[in-house]
């Protein structure tokens, strides 16, 4: 299914329309949804695999088949990696927007290993195929405990990030400078990390496998005055950001630890059938990782903390997207009576995903009607809606012919928030009838309309807006 659409594609159907007040139908809205959270252990697993279900057949998931497959295991689909980076730029809207002194950076996915530095020892490595080939044949497979030309070859190879902090912490002399030296401040990073999959999770027990994932990384830097102030700080104001876009907020918890240094730190995590998996983790490092990376002269690394010149302390707050987006799926997943049918224990599934996160907005499918004409006008609104930058789906572009029951289940299982039909009495009045997928409500709207007292010209893109506008706030917490 084709996406996109020709820019400039103009309305080009016979649409008269009346200016009339806005007409609701009447259609009740279902019981009360119910999240799979609120069940028993034994019905959580039949949500678990209801969810997995769901969320591949409409494209957010995709691979492994199995239905208890662990987080590790699952790749996104296409609605999966728009979610991910929703939840991306909402990350970005809080940690970077609203501090003035924190500054985006970017990292290199691997670099030169350092000549026995410990970090790069058992690291992950990229090496071409043809020099580990070479490296074999050359008597890299010799009786010897590893063979000299193996050696080198895995000397010289690339090492891949693990973490982004590496990467943050070699610009922290540049960002100092921006800064005219004064704390605190911070670097924000998104990008992929790689790691070993544990061995539970291996096809083949004899051959370890590299996952990855996408990573989300504040250092701040401050003195070590306020060190221990500031990981408070960022600890309540991640895990209410966290629970700012769930349905249900309790899912998300906390735990604190303390490591061997006596360093403290917490995780932040998500409740999913299959257990509890941290989402983010914080934690103050002091200053060790910064003196290591830069052990020469220290008073290029010495802050303004008023008077004082300090070597600041690190705080690292490290977030798993992917993890992340897994949890709002699981946590959107609502089951409630099915209004359109009789059949008994008949089930609506919803996926009530927040506004902000939702990668559809709206989608535009036709009714009854001719389909040329229908299609043009759904073009226009489709042009309108794309230049308001609202996340449209092109449903009328389907072949396929399905009842109006049908396209509620998929688009409600999309999350898209709502559904426009077009039908014959646009083309004859300009109306269109416009679906919540929160309250299953259906309203006649006109696709423009005028206000008489204030001589404003309103579009149904517009009115579309104001209603995602006025959602928000309603499902945040």
């Amino acid at each position: 299914m084709a996406l996109g659409c020709r820019q400039g594609c103009r309305l080009r159907s016979p649409v008269r329309l009346r200016r009339r007040p806005f007409a609701a139908q009447g259609l009740e809205a279902g019981p009360p949804a119910r999240p799979y959270a609120a069940a028993g252990d034994e019905a959580a697993s039949g949500q678990e695999e209801l969810l997995l279900e769901v969320c591949r057949r409409r494209h957010f998931l995709r691979g492994d088949p199995e239905p208890r497959a662990q987080s590790a295991q699952l790749r996104f689909g296409p609605l999966g990696v728009a979610l991910r980076g929703n939840l991306a730029a909402l990350w970005w809207d809080a940690v970077l927007a609203r501090r003035e002194q924190v500054f985006a950076v970017d990292s290199p996915l691997h670099g030169c290993p350092s000549a026995g530095a410990p970090q790069t020892q058992g690291a992950l490595r990229l090496l071409h195929s043809e020099t580990l080939r070479e490296a074999l044949q050359s008597g890299g497979c010799s009786r010897e405990p590893g063979g000299a030309a193996l050696q080198e070859a895995l000397g010289s190879a690339g090492v891949l990030r693990e973490s982004l902090l590496p990467g943050a912490l070699a610009q922290y002399v540049s960002c100092l400078e921006f800064v005219n030296k004064r704390l605190p401040c911070g670097l924000a990073e998104v990008g992929v990390c790689f790691h070993s999959i544990p061995g539970s999770e291996q096809h083949n027990e004899k051959l370890r496998r590299i996952g990855e994932r996408t990573t989300s990384l504040l250092t701040w830097f401050s003195s070590p005055r306020t060190a221990g102030q500031w990981l408070d700080y960022w600890f309540r104001q991640r895990l209410q950001w966290w629970r700012k876009f769930a349905v249900g907020p309790s899912n998300f918890s906390s735990s604190d630890f303390q490591d061997e240094e006596g360093r403290r730190g917490f995780n932040l995590h998500y409740e999913f059938p299959w257990g509890t998996e941290t989402v983010e983790t914080l934690k103050n490092l002091g200053d060790t990782e910064l003196l290591q990376m830069y052990p020469g002269d220290r008073s290029k690394l010495l802050g303004r903390d008023g008077r004082k010149s300090v070597i600041p302390h690190v705080l690292s707050v490290s977030g798993n997207l992917d993890q992340g987006a897994l949890a709002y799926l699981f946590d959107s997943l609502q089951l409630a009576e099915n209004p359109l049918t009789t059949k008994k224990n008949s089930q609506r599934k919803v996926l009530k995903l927040h506004p902000c996160l939702t990668p559809i907005k709206v989608a535009l499918d036709v009714g009854k009607g001719p389909t040329t004409e229908l299609r043009q006008v759904c073009q226009g609104l489709f042009n309108e809606l794309s230049e308001n930058r609202i996340a449209v789906w092109p449903g009328y572009l389907e072949t396929t012919q399905v009842s109006l029951e049908q396209l509620y289940t998929k688009y409600d299982e999309m999350g898209v928030l709502f559904m426009i039909l077009i039908s014959d009495s646009t083309l004859e009045n300009g109306v269109v009838q416009l679906r919540s997928r929160d309250t299953t409500m259906k309203e006649m709207m006109h696709i423009s309309s005028k206000d008489t007292q204030q001589k404003n010209q309103y579009t149904i893109s517009n009115l579309v807006a104001h209603n995602i506008s006025c959602m928000v706030p309603k499902l945040s917490c």
